[in-house]
């Protein structure tokens, strides 16, 4: 058992965790604060293949692994978590099932310009009857002639409000339950009968556009269809298993922000005529925290090792997603608590790790789904 990176992966994570110190850290709180889209950091990151890391070079990706994927996106999210989830869902979400359902004409088209950073691809699955529950879709397309006509509404959707691409999870069938699931590659800025709904107001990853996409008998070619229809839920499962491991490395890369600030903080903040570093019960917190961090970044690479070697990882994502999100957020709220009335107010950074920490337990699957999912595996459940 090899714990050491290659070299290739070592000079990926240091060039990234360069990048994300000196050009997206020093404008985290100002993304957060206008809730500004960070577009240049997206255009830049592209160019350093990071919008498709484990995309084959010929459809515009850097052609690397998962585990230098999941080192990535640490290291950004660490810096910045808006920036992390939008790098996730070029990733994992959209590039995943265009890149292993699609055509060699679909990819070139659809998954080159997302891999290389020009523009931002999404996943539009949840919708207001439909989260948890991914298979009770009413995202309607029916196939008329070489178009689906597709009406209905997604919500919550990352990157939709700034999307030129989108994978649309609907059904052609709406008692036939995943049956009837398709998956659909819509170009979001030329497709007449779609338009951007609600933009949503949240409490934390602020630089980063959650919306709701709306389409009206929005008219989709069906060369656009990933795969045949029947596949549609398989799809859907894996491109989720893959997306796992990218939010629990975003997770990751949070809690490691927080013990980083509160453990320089702990050394500079004096009370008592010493440093509160000093005290056994800041000590405990910091030591916890960074166990915490520890475990979760280990099981978040051996679920990448699986992925990149075509093991059977739905287990293991489900697992790290879920371990890293929970370390996250206790990692976020212990270091409010050692900044005391200073974690309380904008002023540090704590707070806003806390924030933007939450959502890790929620999306790509909430972690009561993911303890479903890993109990299942346990039980041998389908």
């Amino acid at each position: 058992m090899n714990f050491g990176l290659t070299e290739e992966q070592q000079m990926v994570k240091d060039q990234v965790t360069k990048f994300a110190e000196t050009e997206i850290k020093p404008i985290a709180a100002e993304l957060d604060h206008t809730h500004r889209h960070p577009e240049e950091i997206c255009r830049k990151l592209g160019a350093m293949g990071i919008m498709g890391v484990a995309i084959p070079t010929e459809y515009g990706g850097a052609g690397m692994d998962v585990v230098t994927y999941v080192l990535c996106m640490i290291a950004i999210s660490k810096a910045c978590a808006s920036t992390g989830v939008i790098v996730s869902v070029n990733n994992s979400l959209y590039g995943f099932p265009v890149n292993a359902y699609g055509t060699h004409e679909q990819k070139l088209q659809f998954l080159t310009p997302v891999a290389g950073g020009e523009v931002e691809g999404c996943y539009a699955l949840t919708e207001a009857g439909a989260g948890s529950d991914a298979a009770a879709l009413s995202c309607k397309a029916e196939l008329k002639g070489d178009k689906y006509i597709v009406n209905g509404a997604k919500r919550f959707i990352t990157s939709g409000n700034v999307a030129k691409y989108c994978v649309l999870a609907c059904t052609t069938d709406v008692t036939k339950g995943y049956k009837a699931i398709i998956n659909l590659i819509v170009d979001l800025k030329e497709t007449k009968g779609f338009s951007v709904g609600k933009i949503e107001e949240k409490i934390g990853i602020l630089a980063s556009g959650t919306a709701e996409l709306v389409f009206e008998d929005a008219e989709v070619p069906a060369a656009n269809l990933l795969g045949k229809e029947g596949q549609g839920f398989r799809q859907m499962l894996s491109g989720l298993d893959a997306g796992r491991i990218g939010i629990g490395s975003q997770a990751c890369g949070i809690g490691k922000a927080a013990l980083e600030d509160a453990l320089n903080y702990a050394k500079e903040r004096v009370q008592f005529g010493k440093p509160i570093a000093s005290n056994q019960a800041i000590q405990f917190k910091l030591a916890d925290m960074a166990t915490q961090l520890e475990a979760a970044e280990l099981l978040l690479l051996k679920a990448a090792w699986m992925e990149q070697n075509h093991l059977d990882y739905e287990k293991e994502s489900a697992m790290a997603k879920m371990y890293a999100s929970d370390v996250a957020m206790s990692a976020a709220i212990e270091g409010v608590q050692i900044f005391g009335g200073y974690g309380y107010c904008k002023e540090y950074p704590a707070e806003r790790h806390m924030r933007d920490a939450k959502i890790c337990q929620i999306y790509e699957g909430t972690n009561e789904i993911q303890r479903v999912v890993i109990a299942r595996k346990l039980l041998g459940a389908r």
